[in-house]
């Protein structure tokens, strides 16, 4: 179990959506200290935050941050980017800097903040995941966040004798920019950012956050068509 009461949190992807709530929601529990990165640092508005530059496929840019933020206990890999690019027509370029950022990104990430948290006495790992890490809607977003879950489950194994503890974080659609377009029911950033901080607190390797997420990780062990259902046709 991980006490957020004065602990030293960085969000990667704070300033706005999912991120943002995170910040706050540190700060209601006793945050001593929460990092928000952003490509500009200006975005994040935050009063008590700590804004940080960020891009999170840059190699030097994360290791700027890692120096800067030499006190970091939690971190949460929440920086991520959909383009609704699709593997059969969308463009390669596209599908791969997808990867770099949802997928790259937070093992760079993860592989600069590994050592500031041992140095820390150990901490915690979140990495912001998607129910589609585990069904595929047929674009390359569901793709990098199926890999992102198996980073995570590597990580898990690799970090537990290190004292580090990891949490996968999963939901369906959440009501933030990112989802604008999208058309169906969608949790609050608020309500994610809760049950996140919840499983850290409770020492839990998985989050699933809304009912979604639940319903779609129970039938991974069924038949490829209950979650495919055009397939049954």
């Amino acid at each position: 179990m991980t006490a957020i009461q004065n602990s030293v949190v960085l969000v990667t992807g704070g300033s706005r959506g999912v991120g943002k709530a995170l910040v706050e929601e540190a700060y209601a529990r006793g945050a001593r200290t929460v990092y928000a990165t952003a490509r500009d640092p200006r975005t994040v508005t935050h009063p008590d935050a700590v804004p940080l530059a960020l891009e999170v496929t840059d190699p030097a840019s994360v290791a700027a941050a890692a120096e800067q933020a030499g006190d970091v206990t939690i971190l949460v890999n929440n920086a991520g980017v959909a383009t609704g690019a699709r593997f059969l027509d969308g463009p390669l370029d596209t599908v791969r800097a997808e990867f770099e950022t949802n997928f790259y990104g937070p093992l760079l990430v993860a592989r600069a903040f590994v050592p500031v948290l041992e140095r820390n006495g150990g901490g915690h790992l979140v990495n912001v995941h998607s129910a589609l890490s585990w069904v595929s809607d047929g674009s390359a977003y569901s793709a990098t966040k199926a890999a992102l879950w198996s980073q995570t489950n590597a990580l898990r194994v690799d970090l537990h004798p290190r004292g580090i503890h990891v949490t996968g974080l999963h939901m369906a659609y959440v009501d933030t920019d990112m989802t604008r377009t999208v058309d169906a029911p969608k949790s609050s950033a608020h309500d994610i950012a809760t049950a996140a901080l919840d499983g850290v607190e409770a020492g839990a390797y998985e989050v699933l956050a809304d009912d979604v997420t639940r319903w779609v990780k129970g039938r991974l062990s069924g038949d490829v068509t209950e979650l495919y259902e055009q397939l049954a046709a």
